[in-house]
């Protein structure tokens, strides 16, 4: 039993990343689809698929390079927030990664977005992670 499976997520993809593999295949579940989408709609990961065929099912993640450099879209992936320490913030206290270059997936009371998202409909929630 994993007791951290959004750490594990993170830590599948970092190690995919620096091995410099294309596809990354991770095991299922709602919050890892909805932190999975907001990487592709950030531009972050080439592509996504969600394979439902075995009881837990997959998400293979197509990971992106830069064509000429092989340089990763992603540079670091860093849990904040973890099941021993959750660190919750406000609307007015939500952090900028990389001064606005990369993003923080924060978990509100309305989904999981983006730091710049929250902070535009004024509300605050857990911090899950910073990605730049």
């Amino acid at each position: 039993m994993n007791t951290d499976p959004i750490a594990d997520y993170l830590t599948r993809i970092r190690n995919a990343v620096m091995a410099k593999h294309k596809v990354v295949e991770i095991p299922t579940s709602n919050i890892k689809k909805e932190i999975t989408k907001i990487l592709f709609d950030k531009g972050y990961i080439l592509n996504y698929k969600f394979v439902d065929t075995n009881v837990p099912g997959t998400i293979k993640i197509a990971l992106k390079y830069h064509p000429i450099s092989k340089q990763s879209a992603i540079t670091d992936l860093k849990r904040v927030s973890r099941p021993g320490l959750r660190k919750y913030v406000g609307a007015d206290e939500l952090p900028r990664v990389l001064n606005g270059l990369g993003i923080a997936i924060i978990s509100t009371s309305r989904g999981l977005m983006t730091d710049k998202e929250a902070r535009s409909m004024g509300i605050g929630g857990e911090v899950i992670c910073y990605i730049s």
